[in-house]
């Protein structure tokens, strides 16, 4: 009897923990901050080809793509423009809301012209540009990685993020499309961003 009594004490002890536990984690749920609340945001300002300036506030009211990259970039920057066109082109009119956009992150070479001449195959894609600091403090603020690698010759080429960064039409981030992911599940993601608006 004192056995039975002891295991219902061990068993609603082990019913009081996992309520508690529950508990404490719906709390933490409720209360923590969103994590992409403030991913992305910045005091930066960048340039297109046409002039026309891009802020954080430019990536509100669609959904967006957005890839970081440099115009001397051999195989990553060009197959990854070739890989969004593609998408658009399945994509159809589902995409007409769409934005995208090409950051340089090699500023030096690439100014918001040569940017927008290298995209120009790729529209609906808008090169991007701008001092070497704004363009530090936009790859930052999105946590996108970049650094200059001096080649043997004396020119030098860029390492980079090499995902497409997926934006909601509030600006905030939602996950990337990896470097050669499928197409299949690229044009799922692209899909759910779209169904969020």
């Amino acid at each position: 009897m004192s056995r039975m009594k002891n295991i219902r004490v061990l068993l609603w002890a082990l019913v009081g923990t996992a309520a508690l536990t529950a508990t404490g984690l719906y709390v933490y749920n409720a209360n923590r901050p969103a994590v992409t609340a403030s991913f992305g945001a910045g005091d930066y300002t960048l340039e297109a080809g046409n002039g026309d300036k891009f802020t954080y506030a430019s990536l509100s009211g669609n959904p967006s793509m957005l890839f970081f990259g440099f115009t001397h970039c051999p195989d990553v920057c060009p197959t990854t423009l070739a890989e969004m066109t593609s998408w658009y082109e399945v994509l159809g009119p589902e995409a007409k809301d769409l934005k995208a956009y090409f950051v340089t992150v090699d500023p030096e070479r690439d100014t918001p012209q040569v940017v927008a001449d290298y995209v120009s195959w790729a529209e609906p894609v808008v090169g991007l540009s701008g001092s070497l600091e704004e363009i530090d403090k936009f790859a930052k603020a999105w946590g996108a990685f970049y650094e200059k690698s001096p080649l043997d010759n004396g020119d030098y080429t860029m390492n980079h993020t090499a995902s497409v960064y997926l934006i909601n039409a509030n600006g905030e981030f939602e996950g990337t499309i990896a470097y050669e992911e499928g197409g299949a599940t690229a044009i799922g993601k692209l899909k759910k961003l779209l169904a969020k608006g």
